[in-house]
């Protein structure tokens, strides 16, 4: 597994590097995220043992735990919530996990404010393609958002994160990256949370700095 798990994540840095060689960026600007969710602490400890020290879970509690084992084994990477949070979780979230990514309403910046005693790194959700079986605010409504994250005290906004809709030709979904970053770059935001294993190559040359990655680098899930 962690031979794998090794030379999967060594072929996703040299595509990451390439789309920044295209795009004229600095691969160092990119953060590469390895989404965990469903895969054991032993997944994440072979991915850490080949480099990778950003890790993502979807649910508080899966994450809650599976730092708490790796922890206690000598493991503690950076780890990112890249799922919907629940207003009711929003105490345990803040405790494990160093960036909230998928913030999407004033009540639950509200639930941030309130639990947090110094500021939370997070980022604002925007669901730019409207799709309805995905979260994140509407991008006309991004600009409300932004306003109400810098008006709190123990809020850190760093910036944006969106979820492309599936598409065979990743080509095809540039439209939301692109849209993504414009609407970043109206409100001053340098973090762009955007990209998973089917098309990150696209969202780094469109400016990502966090790419979302899980099955392209811990295999299909079960």
């Amino acid at each position: 597994m962690s031979n794998a798990i090794e030379q999967r994540l060594t072929v996703i840095r040299e595509r990451i590097h390439a789309a920044c060689e295209r795009s004229r960026r600095d691969p160092a600007g990119v953060t590469l995220v390895g989404v965990s969710k469903t895969f054991p602490a032993s997944s994440v400890a072979a991915a850490w043992a080949a480099g990778l020290r950003d890790f993502g879970e979807n649910r508080v509690q899966e994450g809650v735990a599976k730092a708490a084992a790796l922890e206690r084994a000598g493991v503690s990477p950076t780890w990112h919530l890249v799922g919907h949070l629940q207003r009711n979780k929003a105490k345990d979230a803040v405790r494990c996990f160093a960036i909230l990514h998928s913030v999407d309403s004033e009540r639950l910046l509200e639930a941030i404010e309130a639990v947090a005693s110094s500021p939370v790194r997070v980022c604002l959700e925007v669901n730019v393609a409207a799709e309805e079986t995905k979260f994140g605010v509407a991008p006309a409504d991004a600009g409300r958002l932004v306003r109400f994250a810098r008006s709190l005290s123990n809020v850190q906004l760093d910036g944006l994160m969106t979820v492309a809709p599936r598409a065979a030709n990743p080509g095809d979904v540039r439209p939301v990256f692109r849209t993504l970053r414009e609407l970043a770059a109206e409100h001053g935001l340098q973090t762009l949370s955007m990209g998973m294993s089917e098309d990150f190559e696209v969202a780094v040359e469109e400016g990502s700095t966090h790419v979302r990655i899980g099955r392209a680098i811990f295999g299909e899930r079960a």
